[in-house]
């Protein structure tokens, strides 16, 4: 069984889920607020520690085009930093297959709901090109 850890990175808040690819059920974990980069890396390190992820799920968020903007760019940097820093393989979701249940998400709900509809779009649509059990 392997854990995965699904994200949804934002420049104040970043949202954390958890599932794992027997269950490939999503689960809202947390929501990392802290200040500055190296103490969200901080949170994020004891959640690595906590959770020994297999696999981290990065929300990609495209405009309707498919075209990058500032935050597409800031979201690879993200995943590149969490292989980097803790040698966990990254995959990126783009964000516009569940952009209406997520814009739905962020208004009713918090990010950790967004990274747990993140993650659970990956155990749904692409567990099958990325099987890691």
């Amino acid at each position: 069984m392997s854990t995965i850890l699904g994200f949804d990175f934002g420049l104040k808040r970043i949202g954390v889920a958890v599932g794992n690819s027997i269950l490939k059920q999503a689960q809202p974990l947390t929501i990392i607020t802290a200040a500055t980069n190296d103490d969200k890396f901080k949170a994020i390190a004891k959640l690595v520690a906590e959770w020994e992820p297999d696999l981290a799920i990065i929300g990609l968020p495209l405009h309707p085009d498919g075209a990058e903007h500032e935050m597409t760019v800031r979201c690879r940097r993200f995943a590149n930093q969490l292989h980097g820093r803790y040698g966990i393989q990254t995959v990126l979701v783009d964000e516009r297959y569940s952009s209406a249940v997520l814009s739905q998400a962020r208004g009713e709900f918090i990010d950790d709901a967004a990274a747990a509809i993140i993650l659970q779009q990956y155990f749904d649509d692409f567990n099958n090109e990325h099987d890691h059990s």
